[in-house]
């Protein structure tokens, strides 16, 4: 078997991809006129691409096609941002039956899955401008959520930026649920955690997932939140990337960009959801990967 929910969400996925290709849009255009001060003529480039069949995917969805088989990875490499993506996807098939387990909502039975979101991480020149990493997304499959969230991580910390990107998300959170904001936030702390060398990968931020909607009202309810989500991150990171990337910067300031370089990529490759989930349902390796650094060292 492969049953969808109960409620046909086809009209809201298509709302939320709006967003999320609207948010890009904004989003990408604000980084650009970034480049445009530092004098750099740098500009995204935009890679469509048709997700591949899986195995045991449904004929006629698995591999693509029409509007919900693909995405686009955005690129840029400019004087400021050294290295960012931005990528919108929206899939519809079935999860292969050992991955569908491990899925909110899915089993080996009902491995039905559509997901629609957003995902950017932000690889900067300058060691005192922060990385971050912000991904929102809408999933169905017996049930229907959203989850998302964004974390800052600078290789060279500064406590006013911290304290500015964790008001500006509080505030996004306190307007749509008494108590997210420290729900949320301890979630990303202990989610963005590298057991394997006992430190946080950044200075956190908020991460959630699973955020059902048991009906129409909910989904507004849960969809404004996320909205409240990316305009928060589009409010502030840019306001401290303009703060920080005029910094003058030398070669001990870059050996610890890419010390800390190499452990978030050990945090990506071993622990993040989203990898896996890419990897296991068909996505676009390039873009799966476009989380990874430019350059990074290990001692």
């Amino acid at each position: 078997m492969t049953d969808r929910p109960a409620q046909d969400w086809t009209a809201q996925t298509a709302r939320a991809r709006a967003w999320f290709e609207t948010l890009r849009d904004r989003i990408c255009a604000e980084f650009e006129a970034i480049e445009r001060e530092a004098g750099s003529s740098a500009a995204f480039e935009y890679s469509p691409w048709k997700r591949a069949a899986v195995e045991g995917g449904r004929e006629g969805e698995a591999g693509g096609g029409g509007e919900t088989g693909g995405g686009t990875r955005g690129l840029m490499k400019g004087k400021v941002f050294e290295k960012v993506g931005v990528n919108v996807s929206t899939v519809v098939g079935e999860l292969s039956k050992d991955f569908a387990g491990t899925i909110n909502g899915a089993s080996a039975e009902q491995n039905a899955f559509s997901a629609t979101g957003i995902s950017l991480v932000a690889h900067m020149a300058n060691p005192h401008v922060p990385a971050v990493h912000m991904n929102t997304r809408f999933l169905t499959t017996t049930k229907a959520w959203f989850g998302g969230g964004a974390d800052l991580n600078p290789p060279i910390p500064y406590q006013e930026d911290t304290e500015a990107f964790h008001a500006e998300l509080k505030a996004a959170c306190d307007a749509h649920g008494e108590g997210y904001y420290d729900r949320y936030k301890a979630w990303a702390d202990d989610y963005f955690y590298i057991p394997h060398r006992k430190v946080h990968r950044g200075v956190g931020g908020i991460f959630y997932d699973h955020l059902e909607c048991a009906d129409p009202a909910g989904w507004e309810a849960n969809f404004a939140f996320t909205r409240a989500v990316g305009e928060g991150f589009l409010a502030v990171f840019p306001r401290l990337v303009r703060r920080r990337m005029g910094m003058a910067f030398g070669a001990e300031d870059k050996a610890v960009q890419l010390e800390w370089r190499g452990r978030y990529a050990e945090f990506n490759l071993v622990y993040d959801r989203g990898t896996l989930f890419g990897l296991k349902t068909g996505g676009n390796i390039d873009a799966i990967l476009m989380s990874l650094p430019p350059e990074a060292t290990w001692s």
